[in-house]
This record gives structure tokens, C-alpha cells and sequence, in this order.
């Protein structure tokens, strides 16, 4: 099982990893109420490297982007979820919009969003390509979103 940590201890244990050749792979996101697609996204981010470093959005952040009726899981919750899967071995949470200064701190070797992202919008993606990283996209799931599974649920449950 991973662990959640501070900024500046990723950043320690991104030193060592380098010394080791470790190749560290990040992406980054809410992951609230996790589901199939969730789970799929992260086994092939992981797959693109040694080490899988989630960058978690702040139950904070994610009521600036999202609005107020999110986060549905509190940060605890949804950290301990995320680290109880294989793929996942560190988790760093984040307060701002963008986890561009985790990412420029921690400077992974593979950079991983999304395939719904346009490859210039990644965030990230100069410092990392900038020493000698890759950016990549994966394909969503088709039909699995969080989005998704609360509009499910409000539409089994009204009355």
C-alpha cells in the first residue's frame, strides 16, 4: 500500500528514486467516487513507468472548480481508496487550481492526463518535456464518470 505525502517529502523520495533510475510517472485529479474508469486510467499510467505518483485535488480546490456540492468523498477518504490500488504508490495532495507546482518540484519522467485533454492545454507538460520527459495521453472508458455515477444515483433515488 502507498502512502500520502508532503510536497517536500515527494520531492525527497523523487531524489532517491532518480538515484535508483526509477522512472516516475504522474498524473493528477479528483477522484471522486471511484469507478471502473478510474481504475483502468491508473493501471495504464502505471504501466507507462516504476512509480505512480497521484497529484490529489484538495476537497478546497475542488469546490473552486467543481461548486460547492463537491467533493462527494473527503480528501482522507479518497486518498485511502486511491492507495488501496496496486498501481498507486504515492499520493501528494494539491490546494491550487492546476498542479503545476507539484509538478515542476517534483519533475516526473511521464506526464499523464487524460485523452479528453488537448495536448497543449496539459499543464505541466513544458517542464517536463523541458528535461527530457514524455507527455502522454490515455483513451477514457467509455461511459464512466463520476459525473455519471451521481446522476445515477439521483435518478434511482427520486421520488
Amino acid at each position: 500500500m502507498g502512502k500520502v505525502l508532503s510536497l517536500n517529502a515527494l520531492v525527497k523520495v523523487r531524489r532517491a528514486l532518480r538515484r535508483q533510475k526509477k522512472k516516475v510517472v504522474f498524473t493528477n485529479g479528483t477522484f471522486d467516487i471511484l469507478h471502473r474508469g478510474h481504475v483502468e486510467y491508473l493501471a495504464k499510467s502505471k504501466a507507462l513507468g516504476d512509480v505512480l505518483v497521484v497529484g490529489l485535488n484538495t476537497d478546497a480546490s475542488i469546490r473552486r472548480i467543481k461548486g460547492p456540492k463537491r467533493p462527494i468523498n473527503p480528501n482522507a477518504d479518497r486518498a485511502a481508496v486511491l492507495l488501496a490500488l496496486a498501481s498507486v504508490d504515492y499520493v501528494c495532495f494539491f490546494g491550487e487550481e492546476t498542479p503545476h507546482k507539484v509538478i515542476s518540484k517534483v519533475v516526473p519522467d511521464v506526464l499523464v492526463k487524460g485523452a479528453d485533454w488537448n495536448g497543449g492545454a496539459i499543464v505541466g507538460k513544458d517542464v517536463v518535456e523541458r528535461n527530457g520527459g514524455v507527455v502522454r495521453t490515455i483513451r477514457l472508458t467509455p461511459g464512466r464518470s463520476t459525473t455519471d455515477v451521481i446522476q445515477r444515483v439521483l435518478d434511482a433515488y427520486r421520488k
